[in-house]
């Protein structure tokens, strides 16, 4: 029996009840907005140790705005970083599946208040291992590691992720096809598991690495537990034209989380220009046109972003 009959695809369940799934925004600007202190290599998981209610407020406060999907606090929560804080692997192993916990607990709570709407859906963060090194590799993909680094390297969190129940598997912001191929692997140990893959921009037309779309689309193409492929953590000038080309080469429900439209520096770690210069809900429609079916942000967005969103797409 295949994967496929083996497991129940939630995004196309949502899919068949509306037209667009909404995702949520940025976690990290909302957590700053509790008092949080991100300045450090965990990222949004440091906060799972010091204050784990503010990320629970953040996954209700994006339900409630109207998000069918909320991905949690994972992106960054791996073996290997909790190991430089001195954790062990249990130890560690139990705060990225508390990470699937407080989303799923903000979305029974958000849920109870409003049963008409479809259940939303937990999403498990699943970062690249460029978040891990903390050097900006993740917009590069340029790790020079082999297949087997990156198996060791992801492999124990996705099955904790797994284990604790998410709905889907969240893989994001991956600038390297080799690291999604790796992924796609592991993902066969889990036959339960559906997952989408979204990917950083060099531009338009290729990942980070500098990988063309085309050739992307393709690799992921026959992967059925890949329920959905795109691009997030990018500029909202190369989206549009992003998923255009992905359009051409995949059969599969397209993905879009940009930025705001501020520019990031790897180096200096700051936001630099105007959010925008069309507002973000208005160029849904842009990527809706070029085939994206789940839509929402990522850095700098918030709840009102995503309120937006809902406005346009459930009202």
């Amino acid at each position: 029996m295949s994967n496929k009959q083996n497991r129940s695809n939630p995004i196309e369940a949502l899919l068949e009840k509306q037209s667009v799934v909404l995702l949520d925004g940025a976690l990290a600007t909302e957590l700053e907005s509790y008092g949080c202190d991100l300045d450090d290599p965990l990222w949004s998981a440091k906060v799972l140790l010091e204050k784990p209610e503010a990320i629970k407020a953040v996954h209700a406060s994006y339900y409630r705005a109207g998000a069918d999907i909320s991905i949690t606090a994972s992106y960054q929560a791996t073996i290997d970083g909790f190991a430089k804080r001195g954790l062990s692997e249990e130890e560690a192993v139990t705060l990225i599946r508390k990470t699937v916990a407080l989303a799923g607990e903000a979305r029974d709570e958000v849920w109870k208040e409003n049963p008409e709407r479809p259940r939303p859906l937990t999403a498990a963060s699943v970062g690249p291992y460029g978040a891990y090194l903390a050097d900006g590799s993740e917009y590069t993909g340029h790790y020079g590691v082999t297949d087997k680094v990156l198996y060791d390297f992801h492999q124990p969190r996705i099955q904790a992720l797994v284990e604790a129940g998410a709905d889907v598997l969240a893989v994001e912001t991956l600038p390297s096809l080799q690291e999604a191929k790796v992924i796609g692997a592991i993902l066969q140990e889990y036959p339960s598991a559906t997952a989408w893959i979204s990917f950083t921009l060099k531009d338009g037309q290729s990942i980070s690495e500098g990988t063309p779309l085309k050739e992307v689309a393709e690799a992921l193409e026959g992967i059925s537990q890949v329920a959905a492929v795109g691009v997030n953590c990018a500029p909202l000038e190369h989206a549009a034209e992003a998923l255009q080309e992905l359009g051409r080469y995949s059969t599969k429900p397209l993905i879009v989380y940009p930025n705001s439209g501020e520019d990031y520096n790897p180096e200096t770690k700051t936001w630099h220009g105007s959010t925008s210069r069309l507002d973000f809900h208005e160029q849904s429609s842009i990527w809706y046109a070029y085939g994206a079916r789940l839509i929402g942000g990522c850095c700098r967005t918030t709840p009102a972003h995503i309120k937006k969103l809902a406005e346009m797409w459930k009202s």
